[in-house]
């Protein structure tokens, strides 16, 4: 086996897409046991997807294996597993209605836009905002805390959940008019403009 050969065939550099999609694996699996309201089992599984979404970003960095197939599937993966606990979530009673509209309202409007914008004039390089990821941020810690609520209704806890659930909807509001103010700032034509996907991670 030649040295290119045996490059092309290394198990370590399809690890980090091999995490990802074990991450949206884990979805079905979470979102049952939320329903069951087997909520130490949903934690675990939630902070397990949380482990792979760290472990997949690390490897991709050390190994330098950042596929275009990555860029793509790495946020696809991490807005199933939200997407689907807050719509759980919500129709358990257990995040408002407002927040989740929140959420997916933006992503819905960031979607549409980045679309449009793709189509008129070719532009894709949507790299994720300080706003975006603070947001990503919130989301998560909102879900693992209302899961956690569930567990253990401790004081420090329900403060907690609280502050989380109301840093994403400032945070939401905010990442959305800053990719809004972004866009009005970058939505003339760009020849060849080419970037690099993500779109989802704003």
């Amino acid at each position: 086996m030649t040295e290119s050969s045996s490059a092309r065939f290394n198990p370590l550099r399809a690890t980090p897409n091999l995490l990802t999609i074990s991450r949206i694996c884990l979805a079905p699996f979470l979102v049952s046991a939320t329903l069951e309201r087997r909520f130490q089992l949903s934690f675990i599984l939630f902070v397990v997807a949380g482990l792979t979404d760290a472990l997949d970003g690390g490897l991709a960095r050390i190994l330098k294996q950042r596929t275009v197939l990555g860029q793509y599937l790495d946020p696809v993966a991490d807005k199933l597993l939200l997407s689907t606990l807050f719509l759980v979530l919500t129709h358990m009673n257990l995040i408002s209605m407002r927040v989740t509209a929140l959420v997916f309202g933006r992503d819905l409007g960031i979607l549409l836009v980045s679309a449009l914008l793709y189509a008129a004039v070719g532009r894709r390089e949507f790299n994720p905002s300080i706003f975006g990821k603070a947001s990503t941020v919130a989301q998560i810690s909102a879900v693992c805390l209302v899961l956690l609520r569930e567990i253990d209704n401790v004081p420090w806890v329900v403060w907690s959940r609280n502050f989380a659930l109301n840093a994403t909807v400032v945070l939401t509001i905010a990442s959305g008019l800053h990719y809004a103010w972004v866009v009005t700032r970058r939505a003339g034509p760009h020849p060849g403009a080419g970037g690099t996907p993500g779109a989802a991670g704003h």
